[in-house]
């Protein structure tokens, strides 16, 4: 037998995950910066995650964030890759480009580097969006993790958005 490929944490939330989208019957997508697919590599690490996990976009880069995920230039100009208006825009574009039901997207500075001090290294911001939502109810989520080391900055934001990726009391059973 294999040993898994990240720590048990993230394996045992990103199995809730897989089973309780699968028991709503909804599809999952995740738009990734920081994290650089950690967050896809967790749910595809669960046997069975096909019948949940519809896609994973790693957009490093903001020209992959405009031309995969359709973030526009005045919104990186404006207000950066990290901002909250980046993290909407990402996963928004991932439910367009998609047929999941519910998308995370992550973006951050993982450092060591590309901190400032309105943007220091540990900052990471999420949106979670619904298909079909008004998109005044995409929900944000910032967390500034502190310069834990870059590894520990990316497992934190794996952990928080798979936490996001759990259905919630309003989602109702299909």
């Amino acid at each position: 037998m294999t040993e898994a490929l990240l720590p048990q944490e993230v394996r045992d939330l990103a199995i809730r995950v897989i089973e309780e989208n699968r028991a709503l019957g909804r599809r999952i997508v995740v738009a990734e910066s920081c994290t650089g697919g950690l967050v896809s590599a967790a749910l595809t690490e669960i046997p069975g995650s096909s019948d949940v996990f519809d896609a994973g976009f790693i957009t490093y880069a903001d020209e992959a964030k405009m031309a995969m995920l359709g973030v526009a230039r005045d919104v990186l100009e404006t207000f950066g890759a990290v901002s909250v208006a980046t993290a909407w825009a990402m996963a928004r574009g991932a439910i367009k480009k998609t047929d999941a039901d519910i998308a995370v997207s992550i973006t951050g500075i993982a450092g060591p580097g590309g901190g400032s001090t309105r943007k220091p290294v540990g900052l990471v911001i999420f949106a979670l969006a619904r298909k079909g939502d008004d998109p005044e109810k995409h929900r944000t989520v910032e967390r500034s993790y502190g310069d834990i080391g870059r590894g520990g900055i990316r497992l934190q934001a794996t952990l928080c958005a798979l936490e996001l990726l759990l259905p919630s009391a309003d989602d109702e059973v299909a």
